[in-house]
């Protein structure tokens, strides 16, 4: 194994633990904060409450399945997945001034927010082994082909 790809291996790893720790956190604000969250779900949302659950439990099983070998690419994809999937309960909340205890309610807080959540499904997926870019390097590219 050449240099790179131990260093890819370490970073990859490294994003990993952070994801699951981050997603694990989520997961169980989702889980204990339900009601807390309910103004955030777009009015089109069925079952909103459920909903909510429903996501607390999947972030936490993705957290999980990022750390276990045999999971992680299928937890990679699901964690990206999910990433786009709440990506209209963020809208939401930045464009209607939601306000929830212990969030900040200012484009400080929501442009970031909403800016950054296209480097999550990234994360997700390069953390799980899915993708290379931007990393892979010009030898890695020549041997591939």
């Amino acid at each position: 194994m050449n240099d790179h790809h131990m260093r890819d291996g370490r970073g990859r790893a490294a994003l990993r633990w952070l994801l699951a720790a981050v997603y694990a956190f989520i997961g169980v604000v989702h889980l204990v904060a339900t009601d807390a969250m309910l103004p955030l779900m777009p009015d089109w949302v069925p079952e909103p409450r459920l909903v909510i659950q429903a996501t607390g439990l999947c972030e936490l099983a993705g957290a999980l399945g990022l750390l276990i070998p045999a999971t992680r690419r299928a937890a990679a994809v699901g964690l990206a997945l999910y990433a786009v999937c709440v990506y209209p309960a963020n809208l939401k909340h930045a464009f209607d001034h939601i306000h929830i205890d212990g969030i900040p309610d200012s484009w400080w807080y929501h442009g970031p927010r909403l800016a950054f959540q296209p480097v999550f499904v990234w994360a997700a997926l390069w953390a799980g082994g899915l993708i290379d870019w931007p990393f892979r390097s010009d030898a890695d590219r020549s041997r591939r082909s």
